[in-house]
């Protein structure tokens, strides 16, 4: 269960897009959570990973070492 307060506007708004569809509230809160929710985590991956770059944790190649151990140098 999960309960969150919204600014007016907001809950004014999505009552109106709620009544105008025939959906619930909850139907249209549980879609926009899913919808970001990847963007998200995906975000803080990248977070992480650019910290762990930075900081020498994470080795880096060049595009041009990457394709000679591919065997798509030139």
């Amino acid at each position: 269960m999960l309960a969150i307060r919204l600014p007016a506007e907001i809950e004014t708004r999505l009552d109106a897009l709620a009544a105008a569809t025939g959906r619930t509230k909850t139907f249209y809160a549980r879609e926009a959570i899913l919808e970001h929710l990847d963007d998200l985590e995906d975000l803080y991956l990248a977070e992480q990973r650019l910290i762990e770059v930075r900081t020498g944790r994470s080795p880096t190649h060049t595009l041009a070492a990457v394709e000679q151990s591919l065997g798509l140098a030139n």
